[in-house]
């Protein structure tokens, strides 16, 4: 299996058992040989939907976010100028920039990315759910 990058909403449901994570993607991620990665990108997301309030029960977890990922044994992946600009030029229609920046960097990573979010069928990476 490819090493994983983990969409926020993934990554999120991780951190509180969720139970919208599939199972599939729960034994991927549990799977000690796979590299397991969490971006800056879901750390920008997290805040900026926490300062709007619409990140709800999940915003306790942003203040937390580097020893969080930290503790779970996941691997910080920053965002570089190279993936900044895949992702402002892919052709998909797709305009939400976390989506982007996230298909940019599970493309040039080639990591496979863990989502339920449907619309990265138009981003030429791996996904898993």
């Amino acid at each position: 299996m490819n090493d994983l990058l983990l969409d926020t909403h993934a990554l999120l449901w991780w951190w509180t058992d969720h139970p919208s994570l599939s199972a599939v993607a729960r034994e991927a991620i549990s799977d000690e040989e796979t590299l397991v990665f969490a971006s800056a990108v879901s750390a920008w997301e997290m805040a900026t939907k926490a300062r709007m309030d619409r990140l709800g029960e999940f915003s306790d977890l942003v203040p937390h976010f580097g020893e969080s990922v930290t503790a779970d044994g996941f691997l910080h992946l920053p965002v570089i100028h190279e993936q900044a600009l895949m992702a402002g030029s892919y052709e998909a229609a797709h305009k939400d920039p976390f989506d982007r920046m996230l298909a940019a960097q599970a493309e040039r990573e080639s990591l496979t990315l863990v989502t339920a979010d449907r619309a990265f069928e138009d981003f030429p990476i791996a996904t898993l759910w």
